[in-house]
């Protein structure tokens, strides 16, 4: 029987030999001591996390981008928010990210809790101006008062912006999606996957695609990585890779030029289109491109097809999500 960590296959890299450790996903995500994860908490952190009130116009949710009866995203190249806008990166799924070591394409944010109070005051996102006017707002609002008071005690003012961000992030550590025919299969069930998702994942290894995308997350350790690594001039021109600098676009480093977050390549089969910048529509072409552009290998038709049938085994079960019931403003509105 196979054992929970048993040894996929040896990578032949740069001369030596880099071994993946396959491991199932793990059913729960590790809090950090200053936001324990509770049921009071997740509760509200779900409340808010499907609130368009968060946004300036009242039409924008975390949700709307990053939908949980879906991928965990909104499948679009870019994402759309308060009235109209749209960015130049496709959203992150949100499903599995307490599993990131950073947030965001390029990883500006090191925690889900920084992350969360990004996208609020964000123009072109949920355009609220300050989290100062979101603070203000959530106070009118009754039914936040309690929530807030159940989840983080009331001995003092419990409505602030690090415990609107705590809750979120509470709620999205919940998002995980164990159990895919991968996670069963190296747990012990050899018939969990078909012969050819273990000839994909197989070849994955032998490629070296599991050098950055390494762990039960696929994401790996938490490096950046460059993206292209092989230019090309053709490609470019189809898909605009290079016109994102990534990190660089933060730090304003050269050396950071072109520096992405290793994304998760769990439920990828339900996240297209693909790359930062939703450029791709299809998970074989995406295959080949990263084949190509990562590895400078030129993928067969047959090869590629098997990587997709294994990452199609990387789909997990998600977890039953109901949506929560609102606090109203009877009577009033904010918009």
């Amino acid at each position: 029987m196979f054992k929970l960590r048993m040894l996929v296959a040896a990578i032949a890299l740069t001369g030596s030999l880099s071994v993946m450790a396959a491991e199932a996903l793990p059913t729960t995500a590790p809090a950090p001591a200053d936001n324990p994860t509770t049921p009071e908490k997740v509760e509200l952190g779900k409340m808010l996390y499907h609130d368009p009130r968060l946004s300036s116009t009242g039409t924008v949710a975390c949700a709307s981008c990053h939908n949980t009866m879906l991928g965990g995203e909104d499948n679009r190249p870019n994402s759309m928010g308060v009235n109209g806008q749209t960015g130049g990166r496709s959203a992150p799924t949100v499903w599995n990210a307490a599993f990131n070591k950073v947030q965001f394409w390029d990883g500006r944010a090191g925690s889900l809790e920084e992350q969360a109070a990004g996208p609020v005051t964000n123009p072109i996102e949920m355009g609220m101006k300050s989290w100062d006017d979101v603070v203000a707002r959530l106070k009118t609002i009754k039914g936040y008062r309690q929530a807030f008071d159940l989840a983080f005690g009331s001995d003092s003012e419990t409505i602030t912006k690090d415990n609107a961000t705590k809750a979120i992030a509470a709620y999205e550590r919940t998002l995980i999606t164990p159990n895919s025919p991968y996670d069963k299969y190296v747990e012990g069930d050899k018939d969990a996957m078909t012969a050819q998702q273990v000839r994909g994942m197989q070849k994955a290894v032998e490629l070296g695609c599991t050098s950055c995308h390494s762990g039960p997350a696929f994401n790996g350790p938490g490096a950046f990585q460059k993206f292209p690594v092989h230019s090309s001039g053709y490609f470019e021109a189809q898909y605009h890779i290079g016109k994102d600098k990534g990190l660089a676009e933060v730090t304003k480093k050269e050396s950071d030029e072109h520096m992405f977050k290793v994304p998760t390549l769990r439920n990828i089969a339900l996240t297209a289109p693909y790359f930062h910048n939703g450029s791709v529509k299809t998970l074989d072409k995406a295959v080949k491109l990263m084949a190509k552009l990562q590895l400078d290998k030129d993928l067969s038709d047959d090869d590629t097809a098997d990587i997709v049938a294994f990452l199609n085994a990387l789909t997990g079960e998600f977890p039953k999500q109901t949506m929560p019931t609102l606090p109203g403003t009877p009577g009033s509105t904010f918009n």
